[in-house]
């Protein structure tokens, strides 16, 4: 299989756009988030349509899955770029990714490098230590116009097309997903229901609930990976590994590992860190469909071993 050429500094041929960040008045950061909030609203409806466990299976199946095509697919491979693959399995990859509402793998790829680049420093935009837990949270998201795809970032990514449209249509994909749960609630409603199951009911636990946990599971490695936890390597940051958030992220809590070597497609760097998605990674690397699965050097682990 032919690897994906890697050339940041490549004349990629297109006229990227011009990246704009604007401040927000509180007005204009509820009238701009509106579906953002909407969403967090919708999770009350819980109390009108009920629960059920076919209700309940589709939301933690749907997180666990979309968990694992944030951490796997949107940070392992578009932001590090730690395995190989097709140009295809690329879209396909980037398509489950944008399942999670979290924007275009453009943009999520591009203020992730940033993040790496400036790493609780004054540039930093998502650092606890700028506006502490809330901000790093989810505060940065709210307090400007997001709509701020870091292009520079993401030059290597920007030289395809399909990215590139995903990136700016993520939102198709959104209703998309929305119709997929909607869909396999009227099936599930017909195939079970003596356990009361209805397809709104589905929908509300599927799509809704799902996306809010999903949305504050990614958000907590931002904030509280870098306030909980213990630190193995002394980076340049204050990133930590938790081991609680390493279980509920997949593997994404090895915080500090990953940013003494984000280059490495594993987070648990040892065999006692548990990291879902390393495991995912491996598994989906046995199919052929990726490859090259890049690992910390010698001198890492030592490291690591000689302050475990």
């Amino acid at each position: 299989m032919t690897k994906l050429v890697d050339d940041t500094d490549a004349e990629i041929g297109v006229q990227l756009p011009t990246r704009v960040e604007q401040a927000y008045t509180t007005w204009q950061s509820v009238r701009y988030n509106w579906g953002f909030l909407a969403i967090h609203l919708a999770v009350f409806a819980v109390f009108f349509v009920g629960v059920s466990w076919p209700a309940l299976v589709t939301c933690l199946g749907l997180y666990w899955l979309r968990v694992l095509f944030i951490t796997g697919f949107y940070h392992r491979y578009f932001s590090h770029r730690t395995f190989e693959t097709t140009r295809v399995f690329q879209a396909c990859m980037a398509v489950l990714g944008t399942t999670t509402i979290q924007k275009g793998p453009l943009w999520w790829a591009g203020h992730h490098r940033y993040h790496h680049r400036h790493s609780d420093g004054p540039e930093d935009v998502h650092s606890p230590l700028t506006g502490g837990f809330w901000w790093a949270h989810m505060g940065w998201l709210l307090a400007y116009n997001r709509n701020d795809t870091r292009w520079q970032e993401v030059k290597d990514l920007a030289r395809f097309p399909e990215l590139r449209l995903l990136d700016r249509a993520y939102i198709v994909i959104t209703f998309g997903f929305a119709g997929f749960v909607a869909g396999l609630g009227v099936l599930l409603e017909r195939v079970f229901p003596f356990t009361g199951v209805t397809w709104l009911q589905v929908f509300v636990w599927g799509f809704f609930v799902g996306t809010v946990l999903l949305w504050h599971t990614t958000y907590l490695i931002n904030s509280g990976a870098h306030i909980w936890g213990s630190r193995r390597f002394p980076t340049d940051d204050t990133s930590r590994n938790n081991f609680f958030l390493a279980l509920i992220t997949l593997g994404e809590g090895w915080h500090n590992n990953h940013h003494r070597y984000p280059g490495s497609e594993r987070n648990g760097f040892f065999w006692w860190e548990i990291d879902v998605t390393h495991y995912f990674l491996t598994a989906l690397s046995w199919t052929g469909l990726i490859w090259d699965l890049r690992r910390p050097p010698a001198h890492v682990y030592e490291e690591g071993a000689s302050s475990a």
